[in-house]
């Protein structure tokens, strides 16, 4: 315990310049989804290299067909066998959308206080760049402490994971034996409460898909030929609004042809989760739709879904402009449980929304690729070892959980590298991911370093 201790007390005495560091990484606007981005992608990247070199590791920046990837390891040890753990997280970031709703800028971070909370506000605060720093400095402290790692490790922080993750899978085939390891931590998940931690075990695919219709014309006068033209805004909006029935079920063909029933045990285990009903306490789900005759965890978890991300088309301008649009957009995320084939919900998709086409209009569609889902066994020792490390920081037991969410990440070095995969996180549903003031706090980013350090030493006493 010696060395625990002496850790622990290196990351309290150096958490004040653990924060300012991570404030200066939040400040790169390192958004992968938009051009102007490239320059913040890259300084990132290079800050990134330095702070693991910093720590120790070897780090460098590999450029792929998209975003680069900084890869990092430990010196190679010999003399003794030690478990060989890889680290990953993501430095890029969302775009920020409309800046004037953001109440604090999403570029210049400070911490503010706000009801006894500390907290701190900007684009990927806590998606993701906070959770990549927490085990970043623990292995800092570790070190710091022990004058060594815990363990052969291995840290991989992508740069287009908000933008698809396109060439990740290019990259792990490639680097087969740098990634290699007994299990990979992936930090980019949620805790189950603000006081409760949690180890994600069930994570849903996922399909983007960008639909446009095409009238047989351009934009017209609205007064001169509204009521006889094409208008595609309200025929992509039939198509949309017919995705789903009075149940909440989806309408397209095939789209529940792979998917099982949740086991009961599950279902079971998820309503006794639900009765906590402090999870939902920081998200309204007032005016939601939930599927009928599933609850709102497992529909969540347990349920394919499809949900409209954007839809765009005509008038966009301050001023009025009556006009007929030549076309309208939108924009889609399918989320998928186990069974379901990216490409097959894809292609029931377009055959939907070209049965409801009119005759004259035409459709284009935007979209390939996409991640299947992932169930993760919960029998790994290195899982057990995590809970408990997690528990002994939060001093409350460990929630085993799913999520509607997607880490195409997991799918992959699963089935590539064939590696454990756990899967990590600090973040809430009230941090406003995605959205306008996105934020974090101090007390969740002290003690999410100070779990990783706990983790450590359960990994090395089994």
């Amino acid at each position: 315990m010696p060395n625990l201790d002496s850790a622990l007390r290196a990351i309290d005495d150096n958490f004040d310049f653990s924060v300012r560091k991570l404030l200066e990484l939040v400040a790169i606007p390192s958004i992968s989804g938009e051009a102007s981005g490239g320059p913040g992608i890259a300084r990132a990247a290079e800050w990134l290299q330095a702070e693991l070199s910093s720590v120790g590791l070897s780090a460098e920046i590999i450029e792929t067909k998209g975003h680069p990837v900084v890869l990092a390891q430990s010196p190679q040890t010999s003399h003794f066998k030690r478990p060989r753990l890889l680290f990953y997280g993501h430095y890029d970031v969302q775009p920020t959308g409309d800046v004037n709703q953001w109440k604090h800028p999403p570029f210049e971070p400070r911490v503010i206080e706000e009801n006894g909370v500390h907290r701190f506000y900007g684009r990927g605060a806590s998606d993701s760049k906070s959770q990549l720093w927490t085990f970043i400095e623990a292995l800092r402290a570790w070190k710091t402490a022990k004058g060594d790692f815990p363990a052969d490790i291995v840290v991989m922080l992508e740069g287009e994971e908000e933008s698809g993750s396109p060439s990740l899978p290019e990259f792990i085939d490639a680097h087969r034996n740098d990634l290699r390891c007994d299990v990979a931590f992936i930090c980019d998940a949620e805790m189950w409460s603000p006081t409760q931690p949690a180890i994600t075990t069930q994570l849903k695919g996922l399909v983007h898909e960008r639909v446009t219709i095409f009238a047989p014309n351009p934009d017209l006068h609205s007064g001169h030929y509204g009521a006889v033209a094409a208008n595609p805004i309200r025929i992509l909006s039939d198509i949309l609004a017919g995705i789903h029935d009075e149940a909440g079920r989806v309408n397209i063909d095939g789209f529940y042809d792979d998917v099982s029933e949740i086991p009961n045990r599950l279902r079971l285990r998820w309503r006794e989760l639900e009765r906590d009903t402090a999870h939902f306490e920081e998200v309204n789900l007032s005016g939601g739709v939930t599927e009928e005759g599933y609850s709102a965890l497992e529909a969540m978890w347990g349920r394919p879904t499809v949900d409209i991300n954007g839809i765009t088309g005509g008038n966009q301008g301050p001023g009025e402009r009556s006009v007929l649009p030549g076309s309208a957009t939108a924009r889609l995320s399918f989320r998928l449980v186990r069974g379901q084939e990216p490409d097959k919900v894809r292609a029931g998709f377009r055959a939907y929304v070209k049965s409801k086409l009119p005759k004259g209009c035409t459709v284009e569609f935007v979209g390939a690729g996409g991640s299947s889902a992932v169930v993760l066994s919960q029998d790994s020792p290195f899982l057990a070892a995590a809970a408990r490390g997690l528990e002994q920081e939060w001093e409350s037991p460990t929630i085993l959980r799913g999520t509607g969410g997607a880490i195409p990440l997991v799918q992959q070095l699963s089935e590539v590298l064939g590696a454990e995969c756990v899967v990590i996180g600090f973040i809430l549903p009230g941090d406003a991911i995605h959205a306008p003031d996105e934020r974090y706090d101090t007390r969740r980013l002290l003690k999410g370093i100070r779990s990783w350090v706990r983790i450590f030493e359960e990994i090395g006493n089994p």
